[in-house]
Parts: C-alpha cells; structure tokens; sequence
C-alpha cells in the first residue's frame, strides 16, 4: 500500500492547472502569504454562513474556499518565493480555519447537548492530529500516518453539510480524527525504537 500524502498526490496531479491559475496574480504582485490571509478569512465568512444554519452553503463554499490553499503553494513556487515561514503561516492559519468552522458549527447546534460534545471531540482530535506530527518532527521523526489528515477529515464535514447528514459526519469525525492521533502516538513509539520514556 502506498504511504503517500494523498493530499500531495493530488497537488502533484494538478499541479500545471494551478500554476496557469496563479499565474495572473503573478504578474500583478501578489504574494503567496496574501493568499494565504485571503483563503483565511473567506473561511471565516464560511464560518458564519455554518452558524446561520446555512450547512448546504457551507459545505459549497468549503470546497471553493479550499482552492486558496492550494493556491498560495503554487504562487510561491512559480514566483521562487517559497520560505520556512510561508510554510509554517500557511499550516498555522489552516488550524485557525478549521477551528473557525468547528465554531460555527458549535454556534449552530448550542442546545444540543450530544452534538456539541461531538463537535468537541472533533476540534480535539484535530487539533491532536497536528500536535502529533509536528511534535514528532520537532524531535526528527516522520509522521504523516493515519487514517483522517486534513484532507479526510474536510471531505468527510463537506459531505455532511452536503447530504445534511451533519451529525454522522460530526460522529465519525470526533472517533477517526482521535484514532488518527493515537496511530500516530502509536507510530512514533515504534519509530523511535526506545518505547514510551519520561520526558526530560
């Protein structure tokens, strides 16, 4: 079975189409970072229209949202101005999204007690799922496993907004994104060839 990022494969895929697309904003000297602001705070009016009750709209404008963050990659490396901190502002921003949503979502369902504790435990197993990898990093490990990244875990909230199925979606995002992080607790201990230790 394949390790690949699927989420690199499709950039990968589509990587020609994007560059055409950014190739305007290019010429006109926009920034990748202005991209990444932009595709920000589109995703915070999306997080409005969820907590409107608006979850078909939403789950539309997630997708559309969505191409920003492929675009901004694509202006750096057409215009030569990938750097460490676009990389990291780019991530760090896609948390602060992600959460926005979950915001919206908690907004719109406040009274319903399940549900709420359900769009808990996802923001916390998306949160986790990054916590892991980046912390794993910090130490020099690899950790791209599991079964919900981004990618998964944004199709699986569009969906649901979609079919109107929010509560399922919201269900299998709160078990699948904490499973994610523990294989990744899992992976890391098996990677590092020492077992769970105290922390100095």
């Amino acid at each position: 079975m394949s390790s690949e990022d699927p989420r690199q494969v499709l950039r990968d895929r589509t990587r020609g189409l994007l560059e055409a697309i950014v190739r305007p904003l290019a010429r006109i000297g926009i920034s990748p970072n202005a991209l990444t602001v932009a595709g920000f705070v589109a995703m915070l009016g999306v997080a409005w229209v969820l907590s409107q009750g608006h979850e078909r709209l939403a789950g539309l404008l997630i997708v559309t949202v969505g191409l920003f963050d492929a675009l901004d990659g694509a202006l750096a490396r057409l215009t030569g101005k990938s750097s460490t901190f676009g990389a990291f502002f780019d991530s760090t921003l896609d948390r602060f999204a992600e959460i926005a949503l979950y915001l919206g979502l908690l907004y719109l369902y406040t009274g319903e007690t399940l549900t709420t504790v359900l769009v808990y435990l996802s923001i916390t197993g998306s949160l986790m799922v990054s916590y892991t990898r980046a912390r794993a990093e910090g130490l020099g490990l690899e950790c791209k496993v599991g079964l919900f990244t981004r990618l998964e875990r944004l199709a699986v909230l569009v969906l649901g907004l979609l079919l109107q199925r929010t509560f399922l979606a919201l269900l299998l995002l709160a078990f699948f994104s904490n499973l994610t992080a523990l294989q990744r607790m899992w992976h890391v201990w098996r990677t590092a060839g020492d077992g769970p230790t105290e922390a100095a």
